[in-house]
């Protein structure tokens, strides 16, 4: 799950800390999310990150998703 988060942000050229200023989202959680693939991030955390990304949930978090 968290493997497509950090690709996302890299290829956007963003830091973890620069998501967190964007999305709301603490570093600390986005950290948890990118490296543990059993962190249960709420909805609204995800579409805040997904938000930020200016791209969907589906395609950060659900693999079959185009």
């Amino acid at each position: 799950m968290g493997y497509r988060l950090k690709e996302i942000r890299e290829a956007k050229g963003m830091t973890q800390e620069e998501l967190e200023r964007k999305s709301g989202v603490s570093r600390q959680t986005i950290s948890a999310i990118e490296n543990n693939n059993e962190y249960q991030a709420k909805s609204g955390t995800l579409l805040a990150l997904a938000n930020a990304l200016d791209t969907t949930v589906d395609k950060i978090f659900f693999a079959n998703a185009v």
